[in-house]
């Protein structure tokens, strides 16, 4: 392999690599708040599948930064797989802040929990009658510098997406 090609999958690996810990320590932080001591927070399905969307993120960037391969196209096709995880994750926490900005009389009722729906339902019902949200999930409970912790989500699903984007489709 030439020095080119040796410096650019070294590039990609550390990109992904830090892309990793990125999604390791948001999906660490949202455990925390969750199991704290002193006010927990309980996760509303929504957030949940954002934690889902957070790990497959970390995944293709853990699993495309171990490999690191040499070739423009092994690095594309793990930047098109952190591409859909990220945009994912954008759709999800989009919907999630939608629901969080809606006036309160137009914001769903409160829906049964996660557990009872992956029992009663198929999981196409599931991701459609979580994905229209319920009144659980337009609660804020927790907010930093003004933005919630769906805002923030989104604002790093964004980031994330972009970095991995970056660092699989640029030019040496």
């Amino acid at each position: 392999m030439n020095r080119s090609k040796r410096l650019a999958a070294a590039s990609f690996r550390s990109r992904f690599l830090l892309g990793f810990l990125a999604c390791a320590g948001l999906i660490g932080f949202a455990v925390y708040t969750q199991l704290r001591e002193v006010n927990p927070l309980e996760p509303c399905p929504l957030c949940i599948f954002q934690r889902v969307a957070f790990a497959a993120l970390g995944l293709a960037f853990l699993v495309g930064g171990l490999h690191a391969p040499a070739g423009a196209g092994g690095r594309r096709v793990y930047g098109v797989l952190a591409g859909l995880a990220g945009l994912a994750g954008i759709l999800v926490a989009g919907n999630h802040v939608r629901l969080q900005n809606l006036p309160p009389d137009q914001v769903p009722a409160c829906g049964p929990g996660l557990d009872y729906m992956l029992e009663a339902m198929p999981i196409t019902g599931v991701i459609r009658k979580v994905m229209t949200g319920s009144g659980e999930c337009a609660n804020v409970d927790w907010a930093f510098l003004g933005l919630s912790m769906p805002a923030w989500s989104l604002i790093w699903f964004v980031l994330l997406t972009g970095w991995a984007c970056y660092a699989a489709f640029r030019r040496n």
